[in-house]
């Protein structure tokens, strides 16, 4: 599992029929202090997940299992929206 947050969305009229009814979300990897961690990423929303909000996303069969499309061209899935992270020292 993966922290991101949701900066966008995409709408896409023609489409592989197994994602029609599927809402895309363009979504920013995140390194755990929040800091933007690579290229965006287009995910599947599982949960109703928002512009602006921090997510948890899976990717791969993982994704595909989330969103419960196993034979869809699904490579990451939004599974979670995140109320808050609490991270110790991380070097103690």
């Amino acid at each position: 599992m993966h922290i991101g947050k949701v900066v966008g969305t995409v709408v896409a009229t023609r489409k592989d029929e197994k994602l029609v009814g599927s809402k895309l979300m363009i979504t920013q990897p995140l390194k755990f202090n929040m800091e933007p961690k690579g290229d965006p990423i287009i995910a599947v929303d599982t949960v109703g997940a928002g512009i602006g909000e921090i997510v948890i996303y899976t990717t791969g069969t993982a994704g595909r299992i989330a969103a419960r499309k196993l034979d869809a061209p699904i490579d990451a899935s939004i599974i979670g929206i995140v109320d808050n992270i609490d991270i110790h020292d991380l070097d103690e």
